[in-house]
């Protein structure tokens, strides 16, 4: 018989097969999923090697009852504990800070946003209980940006503010780079290349510029459709606001569901990964690769850009956004782009007509013989 698979990770063999992995040529591959660490990995020349054990309800197979234990990990508090004591502990201390959390009113994303790091870094080797393992296994996720390193190292500072506990924490310092703003043409193509759901959702963010849980959480009962406005509850310390919608949106809104309170029904987690899937094809369709970059904040930086090009107030825009500071609102100044320094001009002496150009983007400049004058960016 060939020699037991071992785990990558933690070189466990306490594993169990997890199902076929099948490839666009036909081919499947089987993978394993590792009992002690919970990594799951592919190892082709391992097939053949173990029986088929479903009838095992927890698919360890007979022989192999014991997992390879790691070298022991020194800990200060507990001594010389092994790679499964290791891993039992760690989630403990996860599911007792989840509790703890809860209690100090963090919100639920960002308790479940700390939660999810915690457990990568779990099963990836790293022992919650021993400062100098965290951060050494902070930086060796070669798949984390900056700013997710910043927001482990800040996550687990909070859980050792629970055990009572402190640390040097790495430096981490993200470099902040300026975000993208497309077009609104690439932003509509995006919207017309997905799904009902999704392109109303899209839409609702484009007209809104809110937030992406605050988009989520909207419940039909913050919709007016008779005055055409859409009741936006915060998040992240921002302001409530009441904001306008088009016709095209609420006509997109009245198709969908209304069997339920909330407008958008499911989980977020599984939009977001539909959303990306979409937006993969309608960038593959249209061969753009700005689309493919498009994320659902991007529509509030393009929604907060293009309010300043048709020279709304800061103070406008700020109450669009719900931001509290206009710190905040002047960091989209330097994302507007003007295309041309030229204008175009237009009077109007009735109110229908000063309407009518309000409407197609003109501001007011001045009375001059009794007509009313216009002007619009070309």
């Amino acid at each position: 018989m060939n020699e037991p698979v071992q785990c990558p990770q933690c070189n466990g063999i306490r594993l169990y097969k997890a199902g076929l992995r099948y490839s666009s040529d036909g081919t499947s591959v089987q993978r394993w999923l590792c009992r002690t660490c919970g990594s799951r990995f592919i190892k082709p020349q391992a097939k053949g090697i173990f029986r088929d054990y479903r009838a095992n309800s927890i698919g360890i197979p007979p022989d192999i009852e014991e997992c390879t234990v790691l070298q022991p990990v020194q800990n200060q508090e507990t001594g010389d504990i092994s790679r499964l004591q290791q891993i039992q502990s760690s989630r403990g201390k996860i599911v007792e800070y989840t509790l703890w959390s809860q209690k100090q009113g963090y919100a639920d994303a960002t308790i479940t946003r700390r939660i999810r790091l915690f457990e990568t870094l779990v099963k990836r080797g790293v022992n919650l209980l021993d400062a100098e393992s965290v951060k050494d296994g902070i930086s060796r996720q070669k798949t984390w940006g900056l700013k997710t390193k910043v927001l482990a190292v800040d996550g687990y500072a909070n859980l050792l503010k629970m055990l009572g506990q402190t640390w040097i924490p790495p430096h981490y310092k993200p470099v902040r780079k300026l975000p993208l703003i497309p077009s609104e043409r690439e932003i509509d193509e995006l919207i017309a290349g997905c799904n009902p759901k999704t392109a109303t959702f899209l839409r609702l963010l484009k007209e809104t510029g809110a937030r992406l849980g605050e988009a989520w959480q909207l419940e039909w009962i913050d919709l007016d459709f008779e005055t055409k406005t859409v009741n936006i509850t915060p998040e992240k310390g921002s302001n409530p606001r009441k904001l306008k919608i088009s016709d095209k949106l609420v006509s997109m809104l009245n198709n969908l569901p209304k069997d339920k309170p909330e407008v958008f029904q499911g989980s977020l987690r599984h939009f977001a990964r539909g959303f990306r899937r979409q937006r993969k094809k309608v960038a593959f369709k249209l061969k753009s690769d700005k689309i493919a970059k498009i994320s659902c904040h991007t529509f509030r930086h393009w929604k907060a850009t293009t309010e300043i090009a048709k020279h709304r107030t800061i103070k406008e825009v700020q109450y669009m956004l719900g931001h509290k500071s206009l710190l905040s609102t002047d960091y989209y100044v330097q994302l507007v782009a003007f295309e041309s320094d030229d204008y175009t001009s237009a009077n109007a002496r009735t109110i229908q007509e000063a309407q009518k150009l309000v409407e197609a983007g003109f501001e007011y400049v001045c009375d001059f013989d009794g007509d009313k004058l216009f002007r619009k960016r070309k």
